[in-house]
């Protein structure tokens, strides 16, 4: 990459500038080779032939691969760093299983070294969402991954409630020797809980406030998606069966067996959030874990993003699963939108990131070419117009803008 008319600084301190000889993927069109333009943090023009604004610095991407920033749907960066141990992560309130007044937004660090990795990895958006040891877990939000005050961060908040069926509920409560210690018992607990939501909303002038019922009222009104962490099919029914009962906008975190029930889930229009998929089948759910999954589930007519639950795999990962899912049937454009406008929409934000258009926010990833070949990387990243990072080729390290 090549700054031609002004260095990077001086780009920094323009409100339009062009990148210009690049192989532009906007996503939602087809690919072309041309130039995109910027202008005052949004994208303005692009296209095989595109006037730039008269006296707009211009950077020369000499053929490199111009993407949107890539979407990380289910991350707990700022959370659980990586190295913490369960005395110092922030990411359960295990001490009741309705927690669904607790907020990430309250506990995510700007300075967790995964926010500079995922910037690393393309990364421009993620979803940071509570822990899955509850059977309600709290309010999730979605992010820009720079940052140093937190407010200046957020893209929506919160983005969807988190919700836990299977395993992990069950060891948590049970360990304690209390309610949920089974799956009908994690059930009967988001039943009970979403009924008592509904009294309260019936109640005209409820006579104290209630940050857990007040946050369940919103999934109940659609404002926000049910975020609900299940992997075996069984589980997944029991997510569409509540959903039905209670009429929410549900989306599927994980989905391990989601391939089984993909038919069902195609024609009831359910997205899935698959992944983590660089892990072991470390436990009895995670038994039909294969990165054919998210080829199978596409192809029922699915719509699927991937994530990669970080810590659990590496945020900066995330591409390189796409790329092995591709290696096992995934068509490669599906793999992409997986990462881009997919869980832009499932985050709310399809309007505004997710694919490169007019008026969409300048969240752009210069790649030193195809980023579904692991040799390629990140050379530059911006955030809405914003320069974040850029590798240095030179000395090889990635850089990462101050914060």
């Amino acid at each position: 990459m090549k700054t031609t008319s002004a260095s990077r600084t001086r780009v920094r301190a323009q409100s339009a500038f062009a990148i210009t000889n690049a192989h532009v993927v906007p996503i939602d069109a087809d690919p072309f080779d041309g130039t995109l333009v910027v202008t005052d943090g949004r994208i303005s023009a692009l296209g095989p032939k595109v006037k730039i604004p008269a006296g707009a610095p211009t950077i020369d991407a000499a053929g490199g691969w111009l993407l949107p920033g890539f979407i990380d749907a289910h991350v707990h960066l700022g959370m659980h760093p990586e190295g913490e141990v369960d005395s110092t992560s922030d990411v359960n309130e295990m001490t009741d299983p309705n927690m669904a007044a607790v907020r990430a937004i309250d506990a995510v660090d700007p300075f967790d070294p995964g926010f500079d990795d995922a910037l690393a990895g393309g990364i421009t958006a993620v979803n940071v969402n509570p822990g899955s040891g509850n059977p309600i877990g709290g309010l999730a939000v979605a992010l820009h991954t720079h940052g140093r005050y937190i407010e200046e961060m957020v893209l929506r908040s919160p983005s969807g409630l988190k919700s836990a069926l299977g395993e992990n509920p069950k060891r948590v409560y049970g360990d304690k020797k209390q309610t949920p210690s089974t799956r009908l018992g994690t059930a009967m607990v988001i039943r009970k809980a979403f009924i008592e939501a509904q009294n309260y909303m019936a109640k005209a002038d409820p006579a104290a406030r209630d940050p857990r019922m007040e946050a369940l009222a919103m999934v109940l009104r659609r404002e926000i998606p049910w975020r609900q962490h299940c992997h075996r099919a069984d589980d997944i029914a029991t997510a569409l069966r509540l959903a039905d009962e209670f009429g929410y906008e549900l989306v599927l975190d994980h989905g391990t067996e989601a391939h089984v029930l993909a038919d069902v889930l195609a024609e009831r229009g359910i997205p899935v959030l698959i992944g983590p998929l660089f892990t072991s089948r470390s436990k009895v759910e995670l038994r039909g874990r294969s990165l054919a999954n998210p080829g199978k589930v596409a192809a029922a007519g699915v719509e699927i993003s991937i994530i990669t639950d970080h810590p659990v795999v590496p945020v900066n990962f995330l591409v390189h699963q796409c790329t092995l899912a591709v290696k096992e049937g995934l068509d490669r454009e599906t793999a992409l939108r997986a990462i881009t406008i997919n869980p832009a929409k499932v985050l709310g934000l399809a309007d505004r990131i997710g694919s490169l258009a007019h008026g969409k926010d300048a969240d752009l990833v210069l790649w030193s070419g195809d980023p579904l070949d692991v040799m390629q990387r990140a050379l530059a990243v911006w955030i809405g117009g914003k320069p974040v990072y850029e590798y240095d080729g030179e000395n090889q390290v990635g850089v990462v803008a101050p914060r």
